[in-house]
């Protein structure tokens, strides 16, 4: 969904220690697009400024729910948003989409590092009434930076909650998968990776901040064409230069916003040609199918080849 929607901040809360949480609802009073739970939501929310939040609030016609860790290192989204979204305050926004959504199953084992709990909370409302069996291991440094503590021990009482402060005890929690179980994880990078190094990927469902540590290896990166369907373009994509700058550059506009790899914004359907999938959006079955690539970083598997794009 392309078209963006004009919000008011209609509430905002203190979650724990640099979270805030925002219940947001369209200015014009009307429906909320409807979403599953793992979607998230563009925040347009200054020029040049675009960030993605999970929802995190029960899906609704009404209303969405987002929360936001203040990033002292960050890239100024977090900090506009702590110091400029109150109550009354509008603010555009783009979405729902989902690239990390919750599979059926018959047992869930979720995992959450500090604000990555946010696309989890709506899942084990999912699983719950999906009646799959599920856990939840949530930790953080302490448990002043723990946002929704109070909610989870409210709405689940009944120890399928396991709260952590310091290092998470992956092994036990994580072993004797059973046929059919999912795993769901997100938070810090070095937490997923943990995570990865302890599941099949078959069984894993990742969803990622930012990308992860080891960087695709570009050192055999070639030239390659890529023609643009709808706009009728042929351009060369030199090393050392993305899809994305290449389509840009050429005057083509392109919905965009981490270049990482991370949020999907940027993803585009593949008309013909082989995509080198460097992505952290896709899963592997999605890699496969090759019928959408995240132009921002990845490119064409075929060195000197050519891939045709819906642009």
């Amino acid at each position: 969904m392309n078209d963006t929607i004009e919000l008011t901040v209609a509430d905002r809360r203190e979650e724990a220690v640099g979270v805030v949480s925002l219940t947001l609802r369209r200015s014009d009073g009307r429906a909320l697009p409807d979403w599953q739970p793992g979607a998230h939501v563009d925040l347009l929310l200054a020029e040049g400024l675009e960030r993605q939040y999970s929802l995190c609030g029960a899906p609704g016609a009404r209303q969405w729910r987002i929360a936001v860790l203040r990033e002292a290192d960050g890239r100024g989204g977090s900090d506009f948003v702590h110091a400029s979204l109150r109550p009354g305050t509008r603010v555009r926004a783009r979405g729902p989409r989902n690239h990390f959504p919750l599979e059926p199953a018959p047992r869930h084992r979720f995992v959450a590092g500090g604000i990555g709990i946010t696309p989890i909370l709506p899942m084990l409302a999912a699983a719950t009434a999906a009646s799959s069996q599920w856990s939840l291991l949530y930790g953080g440094r302490s448990r002043a930076s723990m946002a929704f503590v109070d909610e989870l021990t409210r709405c689940h009482p009944d120890g399928r909650v396991t709260l952590v402060t310091g290092h998470l005890p992956l092994d036990s929690y994580l072993d004797g998968l059973r046929p059919g179980e999912l795993v769901y994880a997100c938070g810090p990078a070095p937490l997923l990776e943990a995570v990865q190094s302890r599941v099949p990927s078959s069984v894993l469902r990742l969803e990622r901040f930012t990308a992860p540590a080891s960087a695709a290896d570009t050192s055999g990166d070639t030239a390659f064409t890529v023609e643009l369907a709808r706009s009728g373009m042929l351009l060369t994509v030199p090393p050392g230069r993305s899809i994305l700058q290449t389509v840009q550059q050429a005057g083509v506009s392109v919905l965009y916003s981490c270049t990482e790899g991370t949020c999907g914004t940027c993803e585009t359907d593949i008309l013909s040609g082989e995509a080198d999938h460097r992505d952290c959006v896709l899963t592997d079955g999605e890699r496969a199918a090759n019928e959408t690539m995240m132009i921002c970083v990845s490119r064409c598997r075929v060195p000197g080849g050519r891939l045709t794009l819906d642009l």
